[in-house]
């Protein structure tokens, strides 16, 4: 039906004749002769209709936007001073000859053009439109192209692409499941897989050493802009590898990736601990373009009278922080406020804060309203040992360990995003070391990762103390973002007994639960372990994107609705009879 797609056209199609299949992007009448930019997949090409092709002239005038059309016409070079350098087809247009429309548009409910600022719900539910936009189209044809690389070099080191179930039993992955009911067995339900990961263990006990999958997952949890009920990962998992050998292969893999689609060298990644990671920056996926650093400063605030610092500085379960912010005593009393109000989010009952107008004035050239309450001298101590200087604010945390870890954390990030303190480019990390466990509001003790996750100790060494123990994880950080996650599985019957003791899961419940999994370690299961990435969020990174929303072809809202289809939807009674399903009356 075409020739040649519209974005392809350069100069070495000049005198050539075309045909041109796409929509109008853009149409403009310019004192008898009509300019159509026309766009297909591929990108946009100028047609020029003049008055001399009476017919095709005269379907040109009844154009609009959004209008299919297909188009036989010369290529020739665009008049001199008429060239655009921004366009890849800027040297040439199409003088159209032959016009014929394939299909008319309405008016379409948002203008495709970039600058166009239009909300996502608009954009959600006249979907097929917002996906015409150029970016839109770009995205999505970047992210095939990076699904096929990933999937020529995974198929080049021996991993076999194998589908696992959607309709299973829940996951042990932390959210709540996606329950789908059966009509065959009443009152029974399946899980939509929150991840493959007891499907993929279970392929490295039957031998297939190196699986890989690019797997739809599902998690019924509060939404982000990096996170969607529906998601995509790169699911892998090897046998007779350890830690430091699958971190190779997958840091091997992303390195590629970004040098293919980006021509960025990500170089080796560096390695950082779990705890130092906290303790520096208040995150497991800290953003290295950034310097600022949290500080302990319990030691020093020890002594003073100030009950809201001495009491965390005195308290184990607590931390007592500073984040020195350099420039920062420029920022204004409203967005010191503004900050405070952001902390609270965190659980935060406020912001402490030194402003330092002049270092060589001593105390005069302090500025803060908490500098009585804690007394010169340790004020003093505090601006020399973090090499204050004239110009800088100093922010303070004091509370449990996690309040100021996710408080100050998150405002390290804001603050540097405010005071255009983040360097620009790409800052690879894995964190390594991570603990077994966390502990939970009641006091019980429950995975980091998941139960599956092998200990860096023995059995008797994880039963003697749990609350230390560490595991065999790792995560693949990029640019303060949490790209993908693993570990090194249990494969030993009495490791994962001795874990699910830790978890105060009896034997009848695991059973239930993961009975299969439990005796597929128990006949022969190799050492295997693996990673996921999210797609989306690689993408999201690669392109710019503020959401993995824009680099999904079919995303949710935040609330998990779709507004292209209106799911989720009534069904029949007739159908919920069949699952054995009555509805709750809803009060009116």
């Amino acid at each position: 039906m075409r020739s040649h797609y519209c974005g392809e056209l350069n100069e070495s199609h000049v005198e050539q004749e075309v045909t041109l299949c796409g929509w109008v992007h853009r149409r403009r009448d310019h004192g008898g002769v009509i300019f159509l930019d026309v766009r297909d997949r591929d990108g946009i090409a100028q047609v020029v209709f003049d008055p001399d092709t009476e017919e095709s002239f005269a379907t040109a005038e009844g154009v609009r936007n959004e209008f299919v059309l297909k188009i036989v016409g010369r290529v020739r070079p665009r008049p001199e001073g008429t060239v655009n350098a921004d366009m890849p087809t800027g040297q040439i247009e199409v003088l159209g000859k032959e016009l014929e429309i394939l299909n008319a548009a309405n008016t379409p409910p948002m203008q495709l053009d970039e600058h166009e600022n239009v909300g996502e719900d608009v954009r959600l539910r006249h979907r097929y439109i917002d996906l015409r936009r150029p970016e839109m189209l770009e995205r999505l044809r970047f992210r095939s192209k990076v699904v096929n690389t990933v999937r020529n070099f995974l198929d080049d080191n021996g991993f076999l692409d194998i589908e696992t179930p959607l309709l299973t039993k829940a996951t042990p992955e932390g959210a709540r499941d996606y329950l789908v009911p059966s009509r065959t067995h009443p009152s029974r339900f399946f899980a939509l897989p929150q991840s493959p990961q007891l499907f993929k263990q279970i392929l490295m006990a039957s031998g297939m050493d190196r699986y890989y999958q690019i797997a739809k997952c599902f998690r019924d949890e509060d939404l982000r802009a990096d996170r969607q009920p529906e998601f995509t990962q790169i699911d892998v998992e090897t046998s007779f590898m350890d830690e430091e050998a699958i971190m190779g292969i997958m840091e091997e893999l992303i390195v590629k990736v970004f040098k293919s689609h980006l021509d960025v060298d990500l170089g080796t990644f560096p390695r950082m601990s779990y705890a130092e990671a906290m303790r520096r920056y208040g995150s497991d996926k800290p953003d290295l373009r950034i310097d600022l650093e949290l500080v302990d400063i319990a030691e020093q605030m020890k002594g003073v009278d100030f009950k809201v610092f001495s009491g965390p500085a005195n308290d184990d379960a607590s931390r007592v922080v500073a984040l020195r912010v350099p420039g920062g005593a420029s920022l204004s009393r409203k967005v010191i406020d503004d900050y405070t109000d952001y902390v609270g989010i965190f659980g935060a009952k406020g912001l402490a804060w030194i402003k330092v107008n002049d270092v060589d004035a001593g105390i005069e050239g302090l500025q803060s309203p908490i500098i009585k309450f804690i007394g010169e001298e340790v004020v003093a101590t505090l601006i020399k040992d973090l090499g204050a200087t004239t110009g800088d604010i100093v922010f303070f945390g004091a509370d449990k360990a996690n309040i100021v870890n996710e408080a100050i954390g998150a405002l390290r990030l804001k603050v540097a995003a405010d005071l255009d303190l983040v360097k620009p480019g790409w800052a690879p990390l894995w964190v390594v070391d991570f603990p077994m466990f966390e502990t939970a509001s009641d006091g019980s003790l429950t995975s980091l990762h998941h139960p599956f996750t092998a200990p860096s100790c023995n059995a008797e060494e994880l039963a003697a103390e749990p609350a230390t123990a560490l595991s065999r994880a790792y995560d693949m950080v990029l640019n303060g973002t949490e790209l993908g996650g693993g570990s090194v599985r249990i494969n030993k019957p009495d490791m994962q007994q001795a874990v699910f003791e830790v978890l105060g899961i009896g034997e009848e419940e695991a059973d239930e639960k993961f009975g299969f999994l439990l005796n597929a370690l128990s006949y022969g299961c190799p050492p295997h372990g693996g990673i996921a990435f999210g797609l989306d969020r690689l993408i999201m990174l690669m392109t710019g994107a503020s959401s993995i929303r824009d680099v999904i072809a079919f995303p949710k809202t935040q609330s998990a609705a779709c507004p292209l289809t209106d799911a989720p939807g009534s069904v029949s009674s007739k159908q919920l009879r069949e699952l054995n399903i009555r509805l709750r009356e809803q009060a009116k």
